[in-house]
């Protein structure tokens, strides 16, 4: 235990804001599923933020001193013990602390309990006192000590192809090692932010990345002067750059964060062949840019308050790791902001997922995100043995692309996507790859390989050559981690639910492009915050190699009309407008977060599996006589999908239910036909409350500018529009086939009072279906 302080006997009363959509909860109680031990704690923040706090944790609702534990001082309003607990109930609360005086200066606050299961993985944060201890004090420190250096040159020079160096060497450092060195970028035209500038500025900036980085290893490691020299010319030349100019966090954070890597990394690699006046000036502007971006994040984003800033989050793996472990030794700033990201790493990360290692943003900013986590875990690792990869989330968070984002699929997934249109791209499959060198799961490895054959050619893609260098990537990895051997998925589960950000995904033969049958819906809890869209209970649908349901649109750029007016609007979703309506999907996080959903159930049965989402919220905004919208689908006999929409309103309005194809659709009647390269789709309305629906398709994109489309394919939108009525129950049959074998689905419906049964005969063979078991027709 550790030993109580006398505290004063009259204190000012705490604090205790309710917690809302966008703040930090409090964590854990009863309701809290722990996942790992000790649990983090988390808790509003108290209005005199400057003040620290302590943390009282106790066996008894009394706080008896022998059975609790009091931590103090704590400076952020997120704690992780310094030790693995008992299994049992606990209870937890927490007052103002005077930092000076040790003592506490408010009430406390509510006393909140939590029980703690046994078997738990161990991950305690090692407090600030002792989580250096046994650290290097001499450079190089990121990736590679001088111990570790001395046998990576010796591994080199008695085989240049070990770890992949001949191919880092040959096409990441010798590019850089000629040539002119690159202007620092010039300003907007009037100071106003131009899409197509702003990303020519952070190429550019991740091309001095490159050369600094690159150029330093490789010098380092075979002792080159000609390559040493040449990176002390490029470090020295992006050190003269502004601080405060084009390349400033506040003037474009992309530009920023590359700039800063790329000090980090010179300083730290070429610090022994830096004169003591190189030194200071490359440790004077790294430290202002550090200082930018940490300001950034812990003053004016907080997102230890409200963690819903993804660059800011990003900005702690790409900036503040390397450039402050670069740092530790030499600034005390240095080390106070790494003792800020490796408690957020430890309490609050990830903002954007949880127990299932879901991202609510969608698996395009999974990668960008994991992509900068990765390096900065395994930078922090090398450094002072921190392994962040124990953590629950990081053991699981590769089910995430595998599910929702399989190899072989193309426009079926959700949130903003660069590579719209194409399969998952290979930096998701170097993510992956990772967690199969963490956990072993050989499912992991088998998706990297998979994403290694098909994307051979978009290294220089601006969504690749912009962020990373696979060759860099690539020799770190097979240095740092085993070689996995590789698994086909033809026993994985069918059916995953990421309870944490409300997706599911069906799969039917995963590991055979020719026979995979992918549909994904989602209703979550994340609404339309940040790189999420307005879209809860919408689908997609990949069966036989074709995208059938699509994610529509293009990736044209961020806050482009294309972005705004219909990528990010339900309208360009499968999903149902109601009036014409959709769901909010504008800048307000507040109102994004609030226009929610949720998964009620996913079952599982013999003939089929069913996912229920409600999305009353998302829509209430524009329609606030809504009462209530879910939607269920029933994936039957592996094979095709009974959909139903229940709509309650206060008064009248119509229903658009809607689907988003690459090709014209073939409309007869109450069906719809769409017809790929290899699969098709149909679509029957069977039933529908209101009377017939009536159908028609469109070929443009509505609010977007012209210009944004020039030379683009089109893509047509089918709109089935019900009669006005207070009460919809829409009942929909999507029967995926091979484009050469059509597929004829035989059955009989039953409308009864409790709901439709539905008999199928297959095979001769039938079985019942009932559906809209929830909610009577």
């Amino acid at each position: 235990m550790m030993e109580e302080r006398k505290v004063q006997e009259s204190f000012i009363a705490l604090y205790q804001p309710e917690a809302g959509e966008l703040n930090v909860p409090y964590s854990p109680s009863e309701e809290t599923i722990i996942l790992e031990n000790p649990p983090r704690f988390t808790w509003m923040p108290a209005k005199l933020e400057n003040d620290a706090y302590v943390l009282e944790l106790s066996t008894t609702e009394s706080f008896e001193q022998e059975h609790t534990w009091i931590y103090q001082p704590i400076q952020l309003n997120f704690f992780t013990p310094d030790h693995a607990l008992e299994a049992g109930h606990y209870y937890w609360r927490y007052a103002l602390l005077d930092q000076k005086q040790e003592q506490r200066i408010s009430s406390w606050s509510a006393v909140r309990a939590f029980e703690l299961h046994e078997s738990l993985p161990e991950t305690p944060l090692p407090g600030r006192t002792n989580r250096y201890k046994g650290i290097s004090d001499s450079h190089p420190r990121l990736w590679l000590t001088q111990e570790k250096l001395l046998s990576f040159r010796n591994s080199i020079q008695n085989d240049a192809e070990y770890c992949g160096w001949e191919s880092f060497y040959d096409h990441a450092v010798m590019p850089y090692l000629e040539g002119e060195l690159m202007p620092e970028p010039a300003p907007y035209p009037n100071q106003q932010r131009v899409a197509e500038l702003w990303r020519k500025m952070y190429l550019d900036c991740q091309e001095v990345l490159y050369a600094v980085r690159h150029l330093s290893v490789a010098g380092v490691v075979l002792e080159d002067n000609r390559l040493l020299q040449r990176a002390k010319e490029w470090l020295l030349h992006a050190v003269s750059w502004n601080p405060e100019g084009t390349t400033s966090r506040d003037y474009n954070d992309e530009a920023a964060f590359r700039i800063a890597g790329a000090l980090a990394w010179g300083y730290d690699w070429l610090y022994d062949e830096l004169s003591e006046e190189e030194r200071e000036s490359v440790r004077r502007i790294l430290f202002i840019r550090t200082e930018q971006v940490a300001f950034h994040v812990i003053e004016r984003s907080k997102i230890h308050h409200v963690p819903y800033d993804s660059h800011a989050v990003r900005s702690l793996s790409s900036v503040l790791v390397p450039c402050c472990i670069a740092l530790f030794e030499d600034e005390p700033k240095a080390r106070e902001w790494l003792d800020y990201t490796l408690e957020y790493y430890n309490a609050l990360y990830t903002p954007w997922g949880g127990m299932d290692g879901g991202w609510a943003e969608g698996p395009h900013y999974w990668m960008t995100g994991m992509a900068y986590v990765i390096e900065a875990m395994n930078l922090i690792k090398n450094f002072n043995g921190l392994d962040l990869y124990k953590r629950p989330f990081f053991q699981k968070t590769g089910d995430f692309p595998l599910y929702v984002y399989s190899p072989d699929t193309a426009r079926t997934s959700f949130g903003d996507i660069a590579n719209l249109g194409e399969n998952p791209g290979l930096k998701v499959g170097f993510n992956i790859r990772q967690y199969a060198g963490v956990t072993g799961n050989p499912y992991y490895q088998w998706y990297y390989e998979r994403t290694k054959e098909w994307d051979t050619d978009t290294k220089d893609a601006f969504y690749n050559k912009g962020w990373w260098d696979f060759y860099f990537d690539d020799m770190l990895y097979q240095h740092d981690y085993p070689a996995v051997e590789a698994q086909v998925p033809v026993d994985i589960e069918p059916v995953k639910w990421f309870r944490d950000v409300g997706w599911v995904a069906m799969h039917h033969n995963m590991h055979d492009p020719e026979e995979h049958i992918m549909f994904l819906t989602k209703s979550s809890s994340y609404g339309s915050i940040s790189h999420s869209h307005g879209d809860q209970n919408a689908f997609v649908l990949h069966a036989f190699g074709d995208p059938l349901a699509i994610h529509s649109g293009y990736y044209v750029a961020f806050n482009s009309t294309m972005h705004m007016k219909w990528r990010r609007q339900t309208i360009s979703k499968n999903a149902i407008l109601i009036n014409g309506k959709g769901q909010f999907a504008e800048k307000d996080k507040f109102l994004g977060k609030e226009a929610s959903g949720f998964i009620e159930t996913v079952e599982s049965y013999s003939h089929y599996h069913v996912v229920r989402g409600d999305a009353t919220a998302a829509y209430q905004y524009y329609v606030p006589t809504l009462q209530r919208y879910v939607r269920e689908t029933y994936f039957v006999q592996q094979s095709y999908f009974v959909m139903v929409d229940y709509v309650d309103l206060e008064e009248e309005a119509s229903i658009d239910w809607l689907l988003h194809s690459l090709h014209e659709m073939k409309l007869h009647h109450q069906a719809f036909m769409v017809e790929g390269e290899k699969g098709a789709l149909e679509g029957r309305f069977v039933y529908c409350s209101s009377g017939e629906l009536e159908l028609k398709q469109y070929n443009d994109f509505p609010g977007v500018d012209d210009a944004e489309l020039e030379g683009l394919p089109d893509q047509w939108h089918l709109q089935a529009k019900t009669k006005p009525a207070k009460r919809h129950r829409l009942v929909t049959l999507l029967t995926p086939m091979k484009l050469q074998s059509p597929k004829y689905i035989s059955y009989v419906m039953d409308d009864q009072d409790h709901g439709i049964q539905f008999y199928f005969t297959e095979n001769g063979q039938t079985f019942r279906l009932e559906v809209a078991k929830a909610y009577s027709l």
